[in-house]
């Protein structure tokens, strides 16, 4: 078994993969009162930010569901720091993601 160096990289690939899907989502939603095709929108961000996940968390996983697990587990830890920490919150607006 490896050390845990790349199990810390796999981490933070998740995270990252989280700050990017929930950053996106909090993108969309704020540009969806201006658009004229939000259903548009909302559909292309949400393929696209499905898509990029799952692609990001085929390759951090190797064909090892250990590794799928741990880059999971930075995913929602990414989903958990950014509803603590994100623009939202600091608004003051309660249960933002």
């Amino acid at each position: 078994m490896p050390g845990p160096v790349p199990f810390v990289v796999i981490l933070l690939a998740g995270f990252a993969l989280g700050i990017i899907f929930y950053g996106g989502l909090w993108l969309t939603i704020r540009a969806l009162p201006k658009s004229r095709h939000a259903v548009a929108l909302a559909l292309a961000s949400f393929w696209g930010r499905t898509g990029l996940v799952i692609g990001g968390l085929l390759l951090a996983m190797d064909s090892t569901w250990q590794k799928a697990l741990i880059c999971l587990l930075g995913f929602a830890l990414a989903r958990i720091a950014l509803s603590r920490w994100g623009p939202l919150h600091a608004a003051g607006t309660r249960g933002a993601l």
